[in-house]
Order: C-alpha cells, then structure tokens, then sequence
C-alpha cells in the first residue's frame, strides 16, 4: 500500500501524512516521527559545536541541515531505536480491540 504526503513542511523537511486507520499508515507516522526525533538529535549535535569554523557560511549550514535530515531518515528506517514500534503499539487500535 502507498502512503499519500498530505504536505511537505518547510521548516522541518519533512512529510505529513493523511490519517487513516490502516496499519500501513501509522507505521509510516511512527517512521517519520522517528526520524524527527533523530533529525532534532543530530540538529543539536551540530548546533553545540564549540568554535566556528574558518570559512562558515550560511550555504554550509543550509547543506548541513538538509544533510541531517536525509541521515536521519536513513537511520530511522536502517537502525531500530524502537520509537516507532512503541508508537505502533500505543496507537494501533485494531490490536486493542
């Protein structure tokens, strides 16, 4: 089954996703908020850095975010932090039914 994007949000770069209650979809959620939380992870690694460097540049930011953001969707989806199966859990109702 494929996951129709509801709107793609600037500011995070990442998907929204249409709410239905199939399992499909709130795997998909439970994905993508993972990879949300490890976007903010890597996002504030990168932001405590302890000097600037010699030739920073706003462009080298800019890169440096949309390079977090790919790295964590491709963590999320290779290494199982178990948030989004947790989420799964706590939201599939046809499970608890």
């Amino acid at each position: 089954m494929k996951i129709k994007p509801l709107n793609y949000q600037m500011e995070t770069g990442f998907t929204l996703y249409q709410k239905n209650k199939n399992q499909a979809n709130l795997e998909g959620i439970a994905e993508e908020f993972e990879a949300m939380f490890l976007n903010q992870m890597l996002k504030q690694a990168r932001d405590s850095k302890l000097s600037d460097a010699l030739f920073s540049s706003d462009e080298e930011d800019n890169f440096g975010t949309m390079l977090d953001q790919e790295r964590s969707r491709s963590l999320a989806v290779k290494l199982d932090l178990g948030i989004a199966d947790a989420l799964v859990r706590q939201f599939d109702k046809s499970k608890s039914e």
